[in-house]
């Protein structure tokens, strides 16, 4: 082990996402602009990336931008003035998977720190000594590796190649991601940031005489969705996860919404801190694990950390399993009259049971018995997306505190 403590990394699709992320324990975050990142569907304007580099500045966190599509000729527009635009702003790294644009970043920003992406696909030693010959900061392990593997490269690695690997989130049916699949179904390049999870449909098999006829493709008895993967979750191997010299666990998710981003981060925030007060005597808490099935998954599996997955396919349903509702978000408390001002997420109802989550602290119930609008009419119900209402809470609460309530 390289160092004596690991970042926790965050996702972020949205200020919102960036600012709960580092309230929820996140030592660094990863967001950026759509154009050169793979999720095209979120991203940050230019302003928004300069603000949030600048927000965890301030809270003495960084911030990593994601460089990492797979480009071609065209997709170099502009990439010259946004690297340059980040060198400016600050920003502590970027994440890059393409030599080309690694060129770029070393011509135009050599004292910017270069993360290598999963979408590299470094799996072996010499791989990752490359790489590192080339001024790679950080190598992002790919998803196929196990941990034996990685202590392996960490070992015999130089001191300053940082190692990061996933520590949570959706897997890929392909190698690290590299996939051609959408674009070939749908037209939409997942190694442009644009997929559209044809892996997670449901496929039957048309013998070509029988148009119309379709029959089920039975890998085994449960069901059709061949190609659909259960979620990363790698909670219960701290220690090991350590021991292999991982010094950054990611967390996948930057489509999801500030309350997976609350609930996830949260969550291996204590159990990262909990290993640290003191590894000998450290006990997993299952308490964590219950915290992470409040946020929305697709059963856990722990790939091919632990060995070859034998299990980590869901071959019933693509569908999340969701057992809360995420409500609402605190943005405002006032302590004499006990009041807080949430907008909502989820509509709610007077009566509705709610648990309230908030950073390096246990959640706690309450029934919502008193609910007024902006205005302080008293209300039955918040049913419009964002509305703006308040309530009494008997504990103190304060800003991007959550709100969420068990499904019946």
């Amino acid at each position: 082990m390289k160092k004596s403590k690991v970042e926790l990394l965050a996702p972020a699709g949205d200020m919102e996402r960036l600012i709960v992320a580092a309230e929820y324990g996140a030592d660094a975050v990863y967001f950026g602009e759509n154009r050169f990142g793979l999720r095209s569907g979120v991203g940050f304007s230019l302003e928004e990336i300069r603000k949030g580099i600048q927000y965890l500045h301030d809270k003495r966190k960084k911030a990593y931008i994601t460089l990492n599509i797979i480009p071609h000729n065209d997709d170099f527009k502009g990439l010259k003035e946004y690297v340059l635009f980040l060198r400016d702003s600050g920003a502590d790294a970027v994440i890059v998977s393409d030599p080309g644009v690694m060129v770029m970043v070393k011509d135009w920003a050599p004292n910017m720190d270069i993360h290598l992406s999963t979408q590299a696909n470094t799996v072996n030693l010499w791989s990752a000594l490359f790489w590192y010959r080339q001024g790679v900061k950080r190598i992002i392990m790919a998803r196929e590796l196990s941990l034996k593997e990685i202590g392996y490269i960490a070992r015999n690695t130089p001191e300053d190649l940082e190692i990061e690997a996933f520590v949570h989130g959706a897997m890929c049916i392909s190698y690290s991601g590299r996939c051609l699949l959408s674009m070939y179904m749908a037209g939409r390049d997942a190694n442009r940031g644009e997929c559209a999870h044809p892996c997670r449909w449901g496929y039957a098999l048309c013998e070509q005489k029988r148009p119309g006829q379709y029959f089920p493709i039975e890998e085994d008895e449960r069901g059709t969705y061949i190609l659909n993967s259960k979620d990363l979750c790698m909670i219960e191997h701290i220690p090991e996860m350590v021991e292999a010299g991982i010094e950054s666990f990611k967390i996948e998710g930057r489509n999801k919404s500030a309350y997976y981003v609350a609930t996830v981060v949260g969550a291996y925030r204590k159990a990262i801190d909990e290993y640290f007060k003191d590894p000998r005597t450290y006990r997993f808490k299952g308490q964590w694990l219950e915290e992470l099935k409040k946020a929305s998954y697709r059963e856990f599996t722990t790939a091919f950390y632990l060995s070859k997955p034998e299990s980590s396919q869901n071959y019933e349903s693509s569908n999340y399993v969701r057992n809360y509702d995420f409500v609402g978000v605190v943005i405002d408390y006032d302590e004499n009259t006990k009041m807080a001002v949430v907008q909502q997420r989820n509509r709610v109802f007077k009566g509705d049971r709610v648990e309230i989550i908030g950073p390096y602290r246990e959640y706690f119930e309450q029934v919502i018995e008193e609910m007024y609008d902006e205005e302080g009419r008293e209300i039955d119900v918040a049913p419009h997306p964002q509305q703006v209402f308040k309530i009494k809470v008997e504990h103190r609460v304060k800003p991007y505190d959550i709100l969420r309530r068990k499904k019946v």
